[in-house]
């Protein structure tokens, strides 16, 4: 698996096939016959010149080889893949000619068993080489340091486990070791995979962690989950929680150990201690053009850091900042964060300047940052031309990430775009599939049913912008214009309006709108971003849920009569959030938790927040009620859609023991615990949900070696 066993095609950066298994095939059979590989170089660019123009030396073979042997290797080592084997059924073919032409009746059994230990060992060969040589062999050599001059560029592949969040990835600083996010048994964690390894091993108490970033020497990284920013020591032990983060937008860490984070969508940078403390604010919004700061990056040197900025025209991009001095300052544009810098190839002295990697229009790119200046200069240079994007929860929403990280050592890892289709598909009970609502389409989340059961309404974007669109079969009519994000409808208990959150204004405020037309009419204004949960089934109230810097995700109630002065429905120093009222008038309502240390369902009455029960066990997000009250459906962390049924005794809520109704498959999963539900129940206990359409899968991590500007 290392750069000897890489085919041309491969050491080129062109695709690869199962031909690409037939050189690595040959090439270890070459070893085994010879004791030395057929193509070996001082270092791994000598290895892939000898690859790409010199021949294996065959006079190396022992006298006794078969001729069809030697046939064999030179056809699985030919340099044009259009002449060489085209299935490994081939070689062994080639391998019982070579057996059959001893002949002697007399040798039968002891050349059957020769034959045999052969193939045993070929089927190890091949079952090692289909599995890992693609991936392993490129680690391996993305594990060295950046290659001198005329290495030449490259591109490999590395499929991780799947994933809600493709965004979720880093390359360590050395270049050695990847952490990624990746779904097993239906949880969500990050596992660490060595370059030079195989595979790659979980992260102990990682669950539900997004965003990770390594520290400088490589020993920790650092995450977001359960509402705190953590650390993890790769070398074992449990993460350790930093500092208050719901639900986190990004996180670097600098070689003074000062770690800077941006917990909500609407606060500046904080800064807190790498091994913990009080998080106090680096930057300072310039309002109202700038609503947030988030996903920030240090520079070599690590006093210097860059940011991105989210608000008008005139405040957003990427921004430079320092620890020690409150003045920030705009770069330039960009499709959002994150961003990586490269140091200059072949020099690792920052006076020289590097260039910063960030996405436009899509588009990966690079261009030169001046340190003097501090400035950046020249024209952006391509280096992939469709960048995927990613994201957990709310972060994705919100904020979305671009797919891609860059080490110091020169590597650089993306994932390209992959399109997830989805279509609103009814199930029954039972979790059988009895019809579909619309046509498939990539862009819809979060589906609210009208009153009436005969329309949708739900968010859908489309390029980098958010708005609300009511369904009715296959007929779509966006409902609102604005430029700005509007995200989360949900209906009037008469079907007459829709409320929704808009961020026209910078930060997402609460509006509602008239089905029928007519102009939006906003309800509620406030310094910290807001998205609507319910309306009472009164429709009296709106609740709705804010972030707070301080006490996290809380639950509010707006009256729509009389003042409209908000109240508290819940706030503690937890997260509460996706509040829904349960039918048929209003006296409760559930929600999700994490005071428990993971998310969970709880009901509590209405208007009075006290006597919570907690209805899941084990994880659960996304409530939903029936239409008689008496059951309460939720998500719980491998997708399943569960139910407990709900009896009110003087007062208080009792509730059954929670079961399984079926498996679900919804963008995200269980595992973005921030996100409006992806389903909705209908009057006749149909089940209307997001699902993802088979055959949809997460695109690989594609390593890029030996990236060079001066050859674009």
């Amino acid at each position: 698996g290392t750069a000897a066993y890489m085919s041309p095609e491969q050491a080129k950066g062109r695709a690869a096939d199962k031909r690409s298994d037939i050189w690595a095939f040959g090439c270890v059979l070459y070893e085994m016959l010879t004791g030395r590989r057929p193509f070996e170089g001082d270092d791994v660019s000598d290895t892939l010149a000898f690859v790409l123009t010199k021949q294996p030396d065959w006079g190396a073979l022992p006298k006794a080889t078969p001729v069809a042997i030697s046939r064999l290797l030179r056809r699985s080592l030919e340099k044009d893949r259009k002449r060489r084997l085209s299935d490994i059924a081939d070689a062994r073919l080639e391998l019982d000619e070579a057996a059959s032409a001893r002949g002697e009746i007399d040798q039968h059994v002891s050349t059957t068993r020769g034959v045999l230990g052969v193939r045993e060992r070929i089927g190890w060969v091949i079952g090692l080489l289909i599995a890992a040589a693609i991936a392993v062999a490129a680690m391996l050599v993305a594990a060295r340091a950046r290659t001198p001059g005329d290495a030449p560029e490259m591109r490999v592949d590395i499929v991780t486990p799947p994933t809600s969040d493709p965004a979720g990835f880093a390359l360590s600083p050395d270049g050695r070791s990847l952490v990624f996010v990746g779904e097993s048994d239906g949880n969500s964690r990050l596992w660490l995979r060595g370059l030079d390894q195989g595979t790659a091993r979980a992260l102990a108490g990682t669950e539900g962690a997004a965003l990770p970033f390594w520290s400088p020497d490589g020993r920790s990284i650092g995450f977001f989950a359960g509402g705190s920013l953590k650390r993890v020591d790769i070398s074992g032990g449990m993460p350790r929680p930093l500092a208050n983060a719901a639900p986190g937008f990004g996180g670097a860490w600098s070689a003074d150990g000062v770690i800077l984070f941006a917990s909500t969508s609407s606060t500046p940078i904080l800064r807190v201690p790498a091994d913990g403390g009080e998080a106090v604010a680096q930057t300072t919004l310039d309002r109202p053009r700038q609503i947030s700061h988030s996903f920030p990056l240090f520079l070599p040197g690590g006093r210097e850091f860059l940011f991105w900025a989210r608000g008008t025209n005139e405040g957003q991009g990427i921004h430079l900042g320092s620890l020690d001095a409150p003045a920030i300052t705009r770069l330039t544009e960009a499709d959002g964060p994150p961003f990586a810098y490269l140091s200059s190839p072949g020099t690792a002295d920052s006076h020289e300047g590097g260039w910063l990697l960030y996405v436009r229009q899509g588009t990966l790119v690079a261009q030169r940052w001046d340190p003097t200046r501090k400035a950046l200069s020249g024209e952006p240079v391509s280096i992939v031309d469709s960048v995927g994007t990613g994201g957990s929860g709310i972060t994705m929403a919100i904020i979305p990430s671009a797919a891609f990280s860059a080490s110091e050592s020169g590597l650089i890892a993306y994932r390209a775009a992959v399109t997830v289709q989805t279509q609103l598909t009814w199930f029954d009970r039972s979790g059988r599939p009895v019809g579909t609502f619309d046509a498939r389409d990539e862009r819809l989340q979060n589906p609210e049913l009208s009153p009436n059961g005969r329309q949708v309404a739900a968010s859908r974007t489309v390029e980098t912008n958010s708005d609300v669109f009511l369904m009715d079969g296959a007929r779509r009519t966006r409902r609102t214009f604005d430029a700005a994000n509007e995200r989360y409808p949900v209906w009037s208990p008469d079907g007459g309006w829709l409320a929704f959150a808009s961020e026209r204004k910078g930060v997402a405020d609460l509006y509602r709108k008239r089905v029928s037309g007519g102009g939006d009419e906003q309800l509620l204004e406030s310094p910290y971003a807001k998205n609507v949960d319910d309306w009472s089934p009164d429709g009296r109230f709106l609740l709705y849920n804010e972030e707070d810097p301080v006490t996290l995700r809380d639950l509010w109630v707006l009256p729509l009569d009389g003042d409209r002065k908000p109240f508290v429905f819940l706030k503690t120093n937890s997260q509460e959030h996706r509040g829904q009222f349960s039918p048929p008038d209003g006296r409760f309502v559930a929600y999700v938790s994490n005071e428990p240390g993971q998310h969970e369902i709880f009901v509590g009455p209405f208007p009075a927040s006290d006597n919570q029960s907690q209805i899941s066990a084990g994880g659960g997000i996304q409530p939903r009620w029936s239409h008689d009250g008496k059951e309460l459906y939720y998500i719980a962390p491998d997708g399943k859609l569960m139910a407990a049924t709900i009896t009110v005794k003087n007062g208080a809520i009792e509730a059954g023991t929670p079961r399984v109704l079926f498996q679900t498959r919804t963008p995200g999963g269980a595992l973005q615990p921030y996100s409006r539900p992806q389903y909705d129940v209908s009057s006749d206990g149909r089940f209307l949900i997001n699902t993802i359409v088979e055959g949809t899968a997460t695109s690989p991590i594609t390593l890029l070696l030996n990236w060079k500007p001066n050859k674009k």
